[in-house]
């Protein structure tokens, strides 16, 4: 499902028969993690079935490449002094987005598929290479 900066990568069924699975869950959590802090928090479930329904509609093997799970305060401060980009309230900081990219998918592609699934934000950042998708408000943004 994801791979890391590291090269850490998790591959893991964290859903059955309509229960999340709480060690599958944690395992998410941690390599969601801000990476510059080693700071978890638990993740929204709904980010994460956004971004696994969005894969399944890509029908596709690779991993998501995880740029940004959960930030801390200090991390999305320290984005927001280098980047316009980066919202002072980010629901990075919630533990409700991420920031992704898929091999052999386009920014439009993974855009797109993420959007059908109505249920929350999707914003393509085709300069850089990733798709932001949160479990907030439903809205587009980007080129």
């Amino acid at each position: 499902m994801f791979s890391g900066r590291t090269g850490e990568r998790i591959n893991t069924v964290y859903w059955i028969d309509g229960e999340y699975i709480s060690e599958a869950l944690r395992e998410i959590n941690l390599f969601m993690r801000d990476w510059r802090t080693s700071e978890a928090i638990s993740m929204d479930t709904r980010t994460i079935d956004i971004m696994s329904a969005s894969a399944r509609l890509l029908d596709t093997d690779q991993p998501y490449q995880l740029l940004s799970g959960y930030r801390s305060p200090q991390t999305n401060a320290l984005l927001r002094s280098r980047s316009r980009g980066v919202a002072r309230n980010s629901l990075h900081m919630k533990g409700q987005a991420a920031d992704l990219r898929l091999a052999g998918r386009s920014v439009s592609q993974m855009a797109r598929a993420a959007a059908s699934c109505r249920a929350g934000g999707v914003g393509k950042y085709s300069g850089s290479n990733f798709v932001h998708m949160d479990c907030g408000v439903v809205r587009t943004w980007g080129r």
